[in-house]
């Protein structure tokens, strides 16, 4: 299950700043020499999610005749009448099979699909409605994908800082270095993608996520490239991270365990509708 990624071109001034050398020099000064003090000092130094929650109340997607979503002429309700609310800084699964609409519902999320009916909030803020639509890129929101979509181009470091041109460049580097703590390479920032075993890309991933500090992060099936070994000890990481730094997220994925590993709350999507499912049960 593939979500659209849209690309941007980096600033050519951009690919010297935020630096392997910048990171290194940064971890140096700041970095304790006991793993879980780096690990906590990491997490203090991140940028703080602004910890709301996601409201999605009676959501109507519908493709038209001609196969685009939200077509004048829709036909075909892909998602139709569909709530769910994710508490604020709790990571939450949408389970299902494919074509059951769960990723079409992420994608309303992240604002690539116009909505029929229903409203989209989160927090106060209405992003999505028969009367409004807030662009993607001002939603404020982290994406991880399957595939990792990382910069082939660019260093670790720069791939993470890739969403921070807003800062000066000691604070792009020292945001850089906590977020390769937080996630465990801090001595990885100046290697690129092919260098990276697929587990550690896709930690790279999240933290380039996180480094903005979104108001949401949306997880797209984002074990399912990776061996069983590597996906279930990446898992009990990325629920760590998540927990620690309070971030609200939802996950849409097909794998139950991998569901109950990561959420505090699983709910299963089908064509009778959202069930919760009891997280203990065998």
């Amino acid at each position: 299950m593939t979500m659209t990624n849209t690309t941007h071109t980096l600033p050519a001034a951009a690919h010297s700043e935020a630096t392997a050398a910048d990171v290194t020099h940064m971890q140096s000064a700041t970095a304790a020499s006991d793993p879980a003090q780096a690990n906590a000092h990491a997490l203090a130094h991140a940028a703080p999610p602004a910890s709301v929650a996601l409201h999605i109340d009676q959501l109507c997607v519908a493709y038209g005749t001609d196969g685009r979503v939200g077509a004048p002429d829709a036909r075909q309700a892909v998602v139709q009448d569909f709530s769910l609310h994710v508490p604020a800084g709790q990571t939450v699964a949408l389970l299902g099979p494919s074509g059951c609409g769960k990723t079409t519902v992420l994608r309303a999320v992240a604002g690539f699909e116009p909505v029929q009916a229903g409203q989209i909030r989160l927090g106060d803020e209405v992003l999505s409605s028969t009367t409004a639509h807030v662009p993607p890129e001002r939603r404020r929101m982290g994406m991880v994908f399957q595939e990792h979509a990382l910069f082939p181009h660019l260093s670790a470091a720069q791939n993470i800082a890739f969403g921070l041109q807003h800062l000066t460049r000691a604070q792009r580097a020292e945001r850089v270095a906590h977020m390769l703590q937080l996630v465990g390479l801090a001595d990885m920032g100046g290697r690129y993608p092919h260098e990276l075993s697929g587990g550690q890309q896709q930690r790279i991933a999240l933290a380039r996520a996180l480094a903005p500090g979104p108001r949401l992060l949306l997880l797209d099936e984002p074990f399912s490239s990776l061996d069983n070994a590597t996906s279930q000890h990446l898992l009990a990481e990325v629920r760590a991270i998540l927990r620690q730094a309070g971030q609200t997220a939802l996950l849409v994925t097909h794998n139950l365990n991998e569901a109950r590993a990561l959420a505090d709350q699983v709910f299963a999507m089908s064509a009778q509708g959202v069930q919760r499912q009891d997280l203990h049960a065998a």
